[in-house]
């Protein structure tokens, strides 16, 4: 009984010691818990301001490749500005030739007409030579053979004339009454297609088109049959008489000349 009040001090102290040892255990688990919470915290908050860092990088890589081609588009739609300008100021120049030629020839047209009636006036008293019929102040005559646009110009030439113009409705008129066959006339488009020319260089300008038979010219509708149709002759079955033809055909033909 004597040793009994020391063995319960040292038992008493184990137990406190192992009670203080359990909750500084607990102490610290618990620290662990938490700092293990805040660090898992930290990095969440981490992870997630470094998404919105990343979205907005991104977004602004994307802005950027946006001004980029917003760049490219503006810089291209300043080119084909410039080239429609460029393009629209060549339109006016070429315009202005226009109207400057066809008023040129439009005066030209005038003084050889005037011309022309000048000649009229001067070759009123004379006389045609022998089978040449008159009107106006031109001679005219159908040929008593056939041959090709070619040769009939040729004849017309050695004569001192050539293939008849017809420049006026008058013309028309004794045209029609001088040609009682089909016969060539001084028109064709052999230098370009479509594009009719007088023997005298004069476009096809001052006798309207009324005078073409009907889906005439057609430069042989495209049947190979008749070939190229370049030059023209006068029909005297109707009353629109011109029409296209190889020139090859065998056609005779009217020359004209001044007395």
């Amino acid at each position: 009984m004597f040793f009994s009040g020391p063995r319960r001090s040292k038992r008493s102290l184990h137990l406190g010691v192992i009670l203080s040892l359990s909750l500084l255990s607990v102490f610290f688990l618990s620290g662990l818990i938490t700092l293990g919470f805040f660090y898992h915290n930290c990095l969440y908050d981490s992870a997630k301001q470094l998404l919105e860092i990343n979205n907005q990088l991104s977004s602004m890589g994307e802005e950027r490749d946006l001004n980029a081609n917003l760049s490219t588009v503006s810089n291209n739609l300043s080119s084909i500005t410039e080239e429609r300008d460029l393009l629209n100021t060549n339109l006016s120049a070429v315009s202005s030739q226009l109207s400057s030629m066809t008023k040129e020839r439009d005066l030209l047209t005038e003084k050889t007409n005037e011309l022309k009636s000048l000649l009229c006036l001067s070759n009123q008293n004379k006389a045609c030579p022998a089978g040449w019929n008159k009107f106006n102040c031109s001679c005219y005559l159908l040929s008593e053979r056939s041959a090709s646009w070619d040769e009939a110009r040729k004849e017309c030439r050695d004569r001192g004339a050539d293939l008849v113009v017809i420049d006026s409705p008058e013309d028309q008129t004794a045209i029609s009454n001088i040609a009682t066959t089909e016969a060539w006339i001084g028109l064709n488009d052999k230098e370009q297609e479509g594009i009719w020319k007088w023997v005298d260089g004069t476009p096809l300008t001052l006798i309207p088109a009324g005078n073409w038979e009907e889906d005439q010219p057609d430069n042989g509708g495209g049947s190979s049959h008749w070939g190229e149709e370049d030059c023209v002759h006068v029909r005297t079955d109707m009353k629109k008489s011109w029409n296209d033809r190889s020139c090859s055909t065998s056609f005779k033909w009217i020359c004209e000349k001044t007395p």
